[in-house]
């Protein structure tokens, strides 16, 4: 069977179990709705541009020299609905106001931690990375947990032309995941700079690397626990992994960034598969060893930094899922990584959906490490895991 087929075969199947996951858990709550509604709200939430209209209210008025003031009439965007579903309101709200937005992020958050856990357990040869071995999870955390205990006004005043001043201001929740996001990308890239000697960067300094910069990182996080006060119990719900709360923003930034890097990814899955091999070899077969490298390196700590700063630190997906998902489709990145992102994304969803469910509503980060931590010691006890 040609290679493209079977990675679209199993790809397709693993993106229609996302999708059936994506279903049931919107209709799970404590307001049951029945799938068929779910779908049906979902397709009447769908709109299509249809037109421009043009009202009064605009920008001005404008003081336009020879002219006077000068009122620019205001332009829109006018979408409509190709389906019209009879759907009770309330129903249309929950599912895409309140629990649509939340099952997208977890999706895409499982996506990007699975797609990064594939590639750094082919990078580094060891079954037992996952996405944070380069400290991306741990800057994550130290800077969410900084601007927590020591928030910052992040407001500007920028001038538009035509517009004027205009006052930029970022919620609390926005500063906490953009600090969540700079400080996991100034950990990765630490990390990477700590091991990179005369322009080439050993497979083993790096991982000895990341290790270091990990406790050293964690410490800070404990410290500034310590420090924490009444902010004690936001840190902990964030460290423990959330999705409560998500918006349509939040979903809309993470798909912003999360697919563009997971295609730069899989263009290298050729490139990744000869590095199993070691790297002597891999330059003997014409890779450009150390370009793939820091291309891998990079887009894996972007595409994990995009998912932990909003989420939080979620453990385990970026283990298991890629462990789960070789056994059934092999080791060959070409297959595996596409499999394995579809996969971690609807390990998610399922995860979240157990999680909000509960009588008191758990952090998402306490059921992946219920599943993730056995099937770890499975893996220690049952297989060889010193070597892909």
């Amino acid at each position: 069977m040609r290679l493209w087929v079977r990675s679209a075969g199993w790809s397709a199947a693993v993106a229609a179990l996302l999708a059936v996951a994506i279903v049931v858990s919107a209709a799970i709550g404590p307001v049951r709705i029945p799938p068929e509604t779910v779908m049906k709200s979902v397709l009447n939430a769908l709109s299509v541009p249809s037109g421009i209209e043009t009202s009064a209210s605009g920008v001005g008025p404008l003081p336009v020299p020879g002219v006077g003031p000068l009122t620019l009439p205001g332009v829109d965007l006018a979408v409509t609905s190709p389906f019209a579903f009879p759907v009770d309101s309330v129903h249309q709200q929950i599912v895409v106001g309140v629990r649509l937005p939340r099952i997208l992020l977890a999706a895409l958050v499982g996506f990007a931690l699975a797609a990064a856990g594939t590639v750094m357990q082919g990078f580094f040869r060891n079954p037992m990375a996952d996405p944070s071995i380069i400290g991306v999870s741990s800057g994550a955390a130290v800077g969410a947990v900084t601007f927590i205990v020591f928030p910052v006004a992040l407001s500007a005043t920028v001038a538009l032309p035509l517009v004027g001043p205009v006052e930029v201001a970022l919620s609390r929740g926005a500063g906490t995941s953009l600090f969540a996001f700079v400080g996991a990308l100034v950990a990765a890239f630490g990390v990477y700079a700590i091991a990179t000697r005369g322009g080439r960067t050993p497979v083993a300094t790096l991982l000895l690397a990341g290790v270091a910069v990990q406790t050293f990182l964690g410490a800070v996080v404990s410290y500034l626990q310590l420090q924490a006060g009444e902010s004690l119990r936001q840190i902990v719900a964030w460290l423990m992994g959330h999705l409560s709360g998500a918006a349509w923003s939040e979903v809309a930034v993470t798909a912003a960034v999360v697919p563009p890097l997971f295609l730069l990814l899989l263009a290298y899955a050729r490139d990744l598969n000869v590095l199993l091999l070691g790297e002597e070899e891999a330059r003997g077969l014409g890779i450009a060893v150390e370009r793939t490298k820091r291309v891998l390196l990079a887009a894996s700590a972007l595409v994990t930094a995009a998912g932990v700063a909003f989420a939080g630190v979620i453990g385990f997906v970026g283990l298991i899922v890629p462990h789960m998902l070789r056994l059934v489709v092999g080791p060959d990145h070409r297959v595996l990584l596409p499999t394995a992102a579809l996969a971690g994304g609807t390990f998610l969803v399922a995860a979240d959906t157990l999680a909000r469910s509960a009588p008191a509503e758990y952090p998402v980060g306490i059921i992946t490490a219920a599943v993730g931590a056995p099937f770890f010691v499975y893996l220690l006890v049952t297989r060889e895991v010193t070597e892909l």
